[in-house]
């Protein structure tokens, strides 16, 4: 053999060899979910026996598990008796609201991933906290959802909560909404007490600014203007049951009366009472129908919180939250501000009161159905951590709520997986499983289409590709149990 053709075997022999050791070296990143059945959230029946291929963060390979092969050196997870949805998201929470700088981080997060929740929407919160927060996560230093936020509130004067940017004309508006898009906000947040004035401003400002905003009703606003006006969400059905009365126009009168009239404590509890039997008793199945016809037509999507109505704006005799098991992973300081606030709700309540935040509960659980049925997208969000809407348990009851106000348990999961991808504009890369999706995924150890709470039975979650066990899952609880009980 002359010495050129020796070479050039040699040259080859030597690629090949490099060749192949960069294949398993790619190879052995691969983690496989092998034998699982899936259920991708796009409304098709389960696919049993299935395996999923993830790599470098998204989902390479999914098929039967005849026809996709393991590769060799990969990390497989045996699927079998198992199922497969994407990661949850919660499209309402505040995740500074329970204390900085350790609450977001020490509290809320390790509550959400044990949870199975990989993607989140805060709807309001100081950006000091959350951009530092969100730029851990993505740079891998700490391990956490994806986040989308707001940062402060547009609110009225006096704001109803904090943070808010106080905004009451039109300069105003451009000036903040200017400011925070400067910041990198996803969109803006929109609260109770605007005037007109500036909420149409800000509406107007969204659209030059090619933003989108959300939040309240405000109290001067309809919820039918607030669809005209392209609000991109309405959350906790704020105003919506007040559009749905004969009357709104003579209410939102009344509303305004009782909230600048100088009375006893007494006498405006005894007004805001008379206001909402009032709610109740002009209630129109017409208007409602018309309003869902409205959202459908305008697309405005709802994050009707129920969770939050059930536990905090209608709580009735029957709730006893103070005996809630997942107390325990909230901060003691945290815990008492709960506790303080929900027996302050219950003191001093009449039969009739409790019978009247009944029926305010069960009209609005209604109205949540009807939306459904009429062809309105829902979000699934809690308000966490609200008083006692714990972090990612409390994601779980919103699913099972959604479920008893008639939502199949396939519904109430795209309410929190395919939904919030499509209403993010990004279902090219979450909220489904399938090839060149994020691997944010749930492996769960029952069917959570025979009963919605079978999404509580978590055995793994694979966040950005990377493996939490059960026994990680239980350890993060563990560390917050440990940091509740520190402060």
């Amino acid at each position: 053999m002359n010495r050129k053709r020796f070479a050039a075997l040699l040259s080859i022999a030597v690629t090949g060899c490099s060749l192949l050791g960069a294949c398993k070296k790619t190879r052995s990143s691969v983690l496989a979910i092998a034998h699982v059945t899936v259920i991708d959230m796009t409304g098709a029946p389960p696919a049993p026996d299935q395996t999923v291929l993830i790599d470098k963060e998204k989902i390479i390979a999914l098929g039967p598990s005849n026809s996709i092969p393991i590769p060799y050196g990969a990390k497989a997870i045996d699927g079998r008796g198992k199922f497969l949805i994407p990661g949850l998201n919660d499209m309402h929470v505040h995740l500074t609201g329970a204390g900085e700088p350790t609450g977001s981080r020490d509290f809320f997060l390790p509550l959400l991933l044990a949870n199975g929740v990989t993607s989140v929407r805060d709807m309001g919160g100081y950006l000091e906290s959350l951009i530092p927060l969100r730029k851990e996560i993505e740079e891998g230093k700490r391990i956490g959802p994806r986040i989308v936020f707001a940062g402060p509130y547009l609110d009225g004067e006096p704001p109803s909560f904090q943070p808010s940017l106080v905004v009451t004309n039109r300069e105003q508006a451009v000036d903040d909404i200017h400011s925070l898009v400067g910041k990198g906000v996803d969109f803006i947040k929109v609260q109770s007490q605007l005037s007109r004035e500036a909420y149409f401003a800000i509406a107007e400002t969204c659209r030059a600014e090619h933003r989108t905003f959300s939040g309240h009703v405000p109290d001067r606003i309809t919820a039918w203007e607030a669809s005209d006006a392209e609000q991109r969400s309405i959350e906790h059905l704020t105003c919506e049951l007040r559009a749905c009365s004969a009357s709104e126009t003579d209410l939102m009168r009344k509303q305004f009366r009782i909230l600048t009239k100088k009375a006893t404590p007494a006498q405006s509890k005894a007004g805001q009472l008379a206001w909402q039997r009032e709610v109740l008793a002009s209630y129109s199945e017409q208007k409602a129908a018309e309003l869902v016809a409205k959202f459908r037509a305008q697309q405005t999507w709802q994050t009707p919180t129920l969770i939050l109505l059930r536990n905090d704006a209608f709580p009735t005799s029957r709730l006893n939250l103070t005996v809630d098991p997942n107390a325990k992973y909230v901060p003691v300081k945290v815990l008492e501000g709960w506790r303080e606030n929900f027996e302050q709700q219950m003191a001093n309540t009449s039969v009739e009161e409790f019978s009247l935040r009944s029926a305010m509960l069960e009209k609005s659980l209604a109205l949540v159905g009807l939306i459904q049925k009429g062809g309105v997208k829902i979000l699934a969000g809690t308000d966490s951590a609200a008083p006692y809407v714990v972090p990612g348990f409390s994601l779980h009851q919103e699913l099972a709520l959604l479920v008893k106000v008639g939502l199949t348990p396939m519904e109430a999961l795209q309410a929190a997986t395919q939904n919030p991808a499509e209403f993010l504009v990004r279902l090219d890369s979450q909220g489904t499983v399938a090839v060149g999706k994020n691997a944010d995924l749930v492996l769960l150890d029952s069917n959570p289409l025979d009963d919605i709470h079978n999404t509580q039975k978590i055995r793994v979650i694979i966040l950005r590709g990377k493996v939490l066990d059960r026994s990680a899952l239980d350890q993060l609880l563990i560390n917050a149990e440990k940091f509740a009980v520190a402060n």
